[in-house]
């Protein structure tokens, strides 16, 4: 099996489809080494296993609104298209969404996966509860009241059993308007970072760092709020824009301040069609928001070596979270997205270029995209990084949710199911 990108063949031994939660729980059990895939929308091998792979698709897929209407109950495998379209029929939304709606919850969530927004959480953000099949095959829920194993898991890297199900909490419906500007400065952008990505619900910025101006700038505000204006010295595209440029908007979610659901403005694209056929590769780092105008600058400093790999990079935020592994833990943050084109020993060969220029910044690097594992003091990055590893260790201590990259960050089990 090959995953989204295609860029890597996953290394398991066997691949099952187990069709209940309890037969997930059996295959589990028996299984030495085992991995869960959904959307496989991973550039890297986080999902990776030399054991079982099992695929979450066959399992029974539910979302059900709680009765008291403030959280929904989702199966892990679902994607968050899917579940979009079925809370917007019971008038009720999530508050916020990443780039594509094609990717699942579990892995997305898992992974420290965003969307954009000064004062929005990642897609964990929204997490209340937490089902798991641990190594032994028993299924245990985690929610807040957990403490600290809960704020261990959510964002868990696999590390501590298979994702079946995840309690998020949700909030009215609501509308909103997108409209994309284009040329901005990068001299005005950079002298009033915050207030730039700061001007609308959401806000993300596309450039290839070369020139003097900023390609694209995509915001996205609530329909409450008032109307769209010029923004630092930007223009206002004439028509429907595609991230890329040259590429055709038709799969792009619906621009020119036109209102609209919140499920069809979130997004980038639209989930009825495929955005791309997933030749690409990606990168993404994640630092403190106040460090933005000098990180952005050293990376348009390597502007000559990076432009020629690109198909573009966009540039997003995100409010601080508690998780303890997540990118965005207790730092409100700026995101630098890398994606490449299909190129991955050039892009491999510039990473740790690029990765040398942003640590200084504090950069974490996006879970589930192509990084340098061995390019970073993990330690450092993450404060609760030991307590990370202790609870993995008592939940799995023989690793059978282990594969090399995750070695690589959390150390080698004591005892090893190799």
């Amino acid at each position: 099996m090959k995953n989204w990108a295609g860029n890597l063949n996953y290394s398991s031994a066997d691949v099952l489809r187990p069709e209940s939660v309890a037969e997930l729980a059996q295959v589990v059990a028996r299984s030495g080494r085992v991995k869960a895939l959904g959307s496989r929308h991973s550039f890297n091998r986080i999902g990776d296993t030399d054991g079982v792979h099992v695929l979450l698709d066959a399992l029974p897929q539910h979302i059900e609104l709680d009765s008291d209407r403030q959280s929904v109950r989702v199966s892990g495998g679902v994607s968050y298209g899917a579940l979009c379209r079925t809370l917007q029929q019971s008038g009720v939304a999530i508050h916020n969404l990443a780039s594509l709606p094609h990717i699942s919850v579990a892995g997305a969530v898992q992974t420290g996966t965003h969307g954009s927004g000064v004062n929005n959480l990642s897609l964990a953000g929204a997490v209340e509860g937490i089902d798991l099949v641990r190594p032994s095959g028993e299924q245990v829920s985690l929610s807040r009241a957990d403490g600290e194993e809960f704020l261990g898991s959510v964002v868990g890297l696999g590390a501590f059993g298979i994702v079946t199900g995840l309690q998020l909490a949700v909030r009215p419906s609501f509308s909103m308007r997108q409209r994309v500007l284009e040329n901005l400065p990068w001299e005005r952008a950079l002298a009033d970072f915050t207030r730039l990505v700061s001007s609308a619900y959401s806000v993300s910025l596309f450039t290839d760092y070369v020139g003097d101006s900023i390609s694209q700038v995509w915001l996205k505000a609530l329909d409450s709020e008032p109307p769209l204006g010029e923004l630092f010295g930007a223009t206002a595209a004439t028509g429907p824009r595609h991230p890329l440029p040259g590429m055709s908007a038709e799969n792009c979610t619906v621009q020119m301040d036109e209102p609209g659901l919140w499920l069809d403005r979130l997004p980038h694209f639209r989930h009825e069609f495929t955005p791309s056929n997933g030749e690409e590769l990606q990168s993404e780092f994640i630092l403190p928001l106040e460090q933005a105008p000098a990180a952005i600058q050293a990376v348009r400093n390597l502007a000559d070596k990076l432009a020629p790999l690109l198909f573009v990079s966009e540039i997003r935020t995100g409010a601080a979270d508690e998780f303890w592994l997540s990118p965005f833990y207790r730092q409100q943050s700026v995101a630098l997205h890398f994606t490449w084109k299909p190129l991955q020993p050039q892009v491999e060969a510039v990473l740790p270029q690029l990765e040398d220029l942003l640590r200084p910044f504090g950069a974490r690097p996006h879970w589930g995209k192509l990084f340098t594992p061995g390019g970073h003091d993990w330690d450092s990055l993450y404060p609760r990084l030991t307590d990370f590893r202790s609870l993995a260790s008592a939940h799995d201590p023989e690793g059978k949710f282990r594969n090399g990259l995750l070695d690589s960050i959390l150390g080698v089990p004591a005892v090893s199911s190799r």
